[in-house]
Protein backbone atom coordinates (compact mmCIF):
# COMPACT_ATOMS: atom_id res chain seq x y z
CA UNK A 1 0.00 0.00 0.00
CA UNK A 2 1.26 3.77 -0.73
CA UNK A 3 -0.12 6.25 1.95
CA UNK A 4 -1.12 9.87 0.16
CA UNK A 5 0.10 12.71 2.29
CA UNK A 6 -1.11 15.95 2.29
CA UNK A 7 0.84 18.81 2.89
CA UNK A 8 -0.33 22.21 4.45
CA UNK A 9 2.51 25.03 5.12
CA UNK A 10 3.20 28.71 3.97
CA UNK A 11 6.25 28.40 3.02
CA UNK A 12 7.25 26.45 -0.56
CA UNK A 13 10.52 25.80 0.15
CA UNK A 14 9.71 23.62 3.32
CA UNK A 15 7.05 22.42 1.07
CA UNK A 16 9.58 21.28 -1.72
CA UNK A 17 12.00 19.75 0.88
CA UNK A 18 9.06 17.87 2.72
CA UNK A 19 7.93 16.49 -0.42
CA UNK A 20 11.55 15.03 -1.68
CA UNK A 21 11.70 13.75 1.88
CA UNK A 22 8.26 11.69 1.89
CA UNK A 23 8.83 10.76 -1.70
CA UNK A 24 11.45 8.64 -0.90
CA UNK A 25 10.11 6.42 1.11
CA UNK A 26 8.50 3.78 -1.01
CA UNK A 27 5.44 3.44 0.04
CA UNK A 28 4.38 7.08 0.75
CA UNK A 29 3.49 10.00 -2.15
CA UNK A 30 2.26 13.01 -2.18
CA UNK A 31 -1.30 13.76 -2.21
CA UNK A 32 -0.92 17.35 -2.65
CA UNK A 33 0.32 20.79 -1.35
CA UNK A 34 -1.61 23.81 0.26
CA UNK A 35 0.17 26.81 1.29
CA UNK A 36 -2.79 28.23 2.89
CA UNK A 37 -6.25 26.56 4.82
CA UNK A 38 -8.21 27.65 1.88
CA UNK A 39 -6.39 25.34 -0.66
CA UNK A 40 -6.70 22.66 1.68
CA UNK A 41 -9.90 22.74 2.19
CA UNK A 42 -10.07 22.91 -1.57
CA UNK A 43 -8.22 19.51 -2.25
CA UNK A 44 -10.33 17.60 0.65
CA UNK A 45 -13.37 18.72 -0.67
CA UNK A 46 -12.50 16.27 -3.68
CA UNK A 47 -10.67 13.65 -2.35
CA UNK A 48 -9.01 12.40 1.24
CA UNK A 49 -5.44 11.59 1.50
CA UNK A 50 -4.39 8.73 4.30
CA UNK A 51 -2.71 11.37 6.08
CA UNK A 52 -2.29 15.48 6.59
CA UNK A 53 0.44 17.73 8.07
CA UNK A 54 -0.22 20.45 9.10
CA UNK A 55 1.81 24.16 10.12
CA UNK A 56 0.57 26.03 12.37
CA UNK A 57 1.89 29.34 11.12
CA UNK A 58 -0.90 30.09 7.50
CA UNK A 59 -1.33 33.18 6.41
CA UNK A 60 -5.78 32.99 6.24
CA UNK A 61 -5.95 30.98 9.00
CA UNK A 62 -4.79 30.18 12.41
CA UNK A 63 -3.44 26.75 12.52
CA UNK A 64 -4.94 25.48 15.21
CA UNK A 65 -8.68 26.92 14.39
CA UNK A 66 -7.47 24.81 10.64
CA UNK A 67 -7.24 21.61 12.76
CA UNK A 68 -10.70 21.90 14.27
CA UNK A 69 -12.10 22.30 11.60
CA UNK A 70 -10.61 19.66 9.69
CA UNK A 71 -11.25 17.49 12.86
CA UNK A 72 -14.94 18.49 12.94
CA UNK A 73 -15.24 17.83 8.95
CA UNK A 74 -13.19 14.66 8.33
CA UNK A 75 -12.94 12.86 11.81
CA UNK A 76 -11.14 10.02 10.20
CA UNK A 77 -8.05 11.97 8.40
CA UNK A 78 -5.13 12.01 10.65
CA UNK A 79 -3.31 15.28 11.62
CA UNK A 80 -0.15 15.57 12.11
CA UNK A 81 1.54 19.14 12.71
CA UNK A 82 4.95 19.78 11.84
CA UNK A 83 5.48 23.72 13.56
CA UNK A 84 8.70 25.98 13.94
CA UNK A 85 6.67 26.66 17.15
CA UNK A 86 7.79 25.45 20.83
CA UNK A 87 5.81 22.00 21.62
CA UNK A 88 5.33 23.11 25.11
CA UNK A 89 3.43 26.23 24.61
CA UNK A 90 1.46 24.57 21.37
CA UNK A 91 1.65 20.72 21.38
CA UNK A 92 -1.34 20.35 24.32
CA UNK A 93 -3.11 23.48 22.47
CA UNK A 94 -2.66 21.00 19.11
CA UNK A 95 -3.46 17.75 20.66
CA UNK A 96 -6.83 19.25 22.13
CA UNK A 97 -7.67 20.44 18.58
CA UNK A 98 -7.34 16.95 16.89
CA UNK A 99 -3.93 16.57 16.11
CA UNK A 100 -2.64 12.78 16.39
CA UNK A 101 1.13 14.13 16.75
CA UNK A 102 3.22 17.07 16.91
CA UNK A 103 6.87 17.22 15.51
CA UNK A 104 9.42 20.64 15.88
CA UNK A 105 10.89 21.19 12.66
CA UNK A 106 14.11 21.91 14.45
CA UNK A 107 13.85 18.00 14.93
CA UNK A 108 15.95 15.79 13.07
CA UNK A 109 14.55 14.18 9.70
CA UNK A 110 13.67 10.75 10.91
CA UNK A 111 11.75 11.54 13.45
CA UNK A 112 8.83 13.17 11.08
CA UNK A 113 8.78 10.14 9.21
CA UNK A 114 8.92 7.71 12.59
CA UNK A 115 5.62 10.55 13.61
CA UNK A 116 3.85 9.70 10.16
CA UNK A 117 4.38 5.99 10.53
CA UNK A 118 3.21 6.09 14.15
CA UNK A 119 0.14 8.59 13.50
CA UNK A 120 -0.75 6.24 9.98
CA UNK A 121 -1.06 3.02 12.38
CA UNK A 122 -3.86 5.06 14.68
CA UNK A 123 -1.30 5.71 17.75
CA UNK A 124 -0.19 9.10 18.62
CA UNK A 125 3.07 10.58 18.24
CA UNK A 126 4.73 12.67 21.14
CA UNK A 127 8.37 13.74 21.72
CA UNK A 128 9.23 12.25 25.60
CA UNK A 129 9.12 16.24 26.35
CA UNK A 130 5.59 16.98 25.14
CA UNK A 131 4.34 13.36 26.54
CA UNK A 132 6.01 14.33 29.94
CA UNK A 133 4.01 18.04 29.70
CA UNK A 134 0.84 16.78 28.76
CA UNK A 135 0.96 13.93 31.80
CA UNK A 136 1.66 16.59 34.12
CA UNK A 137 -1.39 18.43 32.99
CA UNK A 138 -3.22 15.59 33.41
CA UNK A 139 -1.70 15.52 37.03
CA UNK A 140 -3.05 19.17 37.83
CA UNK A 141 0.51 20.34 37.13
CA UNK A 142 1.66 22.77 34.50
CA UNK A 143 5.03 23.73 33.04
CA UNK A 144 4.76 27.05 34.66
CA UNK A 145 5.40 29.11 31.55
CA UNK A 146 3.71 32.72 31.16
CA UNK A 147 1.99 31.04 27.85
CA UNK A 148 0.44 28.67 29.53
CA UNK A 149 -1.98 30.83 30.73
CA UNK A 150 -3.12 32.99 27.47
CA UNK A 151 -6.57 31.75 25.69
CA UNK A 152 -5.83 30.91 22.01
CA UNK A 153 -6.86 33.57 20.55
CA UNK A 154 -4.51 35.54 22.99
CA UNK A 155 -1.56 33.22 21.91
CA UNK A 156 -2.47 33.82 18.14
CA UNK A 157 -2.75 37.94 19.01
CA UNK A 158 0.54 38.09 20.40
CA UNK A 159 2.18 35.90 18.18
CA UNK A 160 1.23 38.13 15.23
CA UNK A 161 1.96 41.19 17.48
CA UNK A 162 5.75 39.77 17.16
CA UNK A 163 5.62 39.29 13.45
CA UNK A 164 5.24 43.16 13.74
CA UNK A 165 1.60 43.49 12.80
CA UNK A 166 -0.74 46.45 14.48
CA UNK A 167 -3.92 46.58 15.62
CA UNK A 168 -5.75 47.66 12.52
CA UNK A 169 -3.41 44.60 10.60
CA UNK A 170 -4.49 42.16 13.32
CA UNK A 171 -8.14 42.89 13.05
CA UNK A 172 -8.29 42.48 9.79
CA UNK A 173 -6.73 38.97 9.53
CA UNK A 174 -8.77 37.27 12.44
CA UNK A 175 -11.50 39.51 10.99
CA UNK A 176 -12.38 41.21 14.19
CA UNK A 177 -12.86 44.70 15.80
CA UNK A 178 -9.92 46.91 16.35
CA UNK A 179 -11.56 47.19 19.91
CA UNK A 180 -11.81 43.66 20.50
CA UNK A 181 -7.58 43.89 19.68
CA UNK A 182 -7.00 46.25 21.88
CA UNK A 183 -8.98 44.04 24.71
CA UNK A 184 -7.03 41.42 23.94
CA UNK A 185 -3.68 43.52 24.10
CA UNK A 186 -5.06 44.73 27.13
CA UNK A 187 -5.29 41.35 28.88
CA UNK A 188 -1.83 40.39 27.38
CA UNK A 189 -0.37 42.94 29.29
CA UNK A 190 -2.09 42.33 32.63
CA UNK A 191 -0.75 38.22 32.08
CA UNK A 192 2.22 39.05 31.49
CA UNK A 193 2.65 41.33 33.83
CA UNK A 194 3.08 44.28 31.27
CA UNK A 195 2.62 47.98 31.51
CA UNK A 196 3.12 49.54 28.13
CA UNK A 197 2.31 48.45 24.77
CA UNK A 198 6.13 48.89 23.71
CA UNK A 199 6.92 46.34 26.40
CA UNK A 200 3.95 44.27 25.15
CA UNK A 201 5.46 44.24 21.34
CA UNK A 202 9.14 43.93 22.41
CA UNK A 203 7.86 40.85 24.47
CA UNK A 204 6.26 39.48 21.42
CA UNK A 205 9.07 39.92 19.17
CA UNK A 206 11.03 38.03 21.77
CA UNK A 207 8.26 35.51 22.30
CA UNK A 208 8.21 34.78 18.03
CA UNK A 209 11.84 35.01 17.77
CA UNK A 210 12.72 32.23 20.49
CA UNK A 211 10.53 29.45 18.77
Amino acid sequence: MVYKVLLIDDHPIVRHGLAALISSEKDMEIFGQAQNAEEAISLLSKALPDIAIVDLSLEDMSGLDLLRYLNSQYPELPLLVLSMYDEKVYGYRAIKAGAKGYVMKQEATEHLIQAIRTVLQGEIYLSQSLAFELAKKKLGQGSGTVEEKLTNRELEVLQLLGHGLGTRQIAEKLCISIKTVETYRSHLKEKLGLETAHQLVQYAYEFVNKK
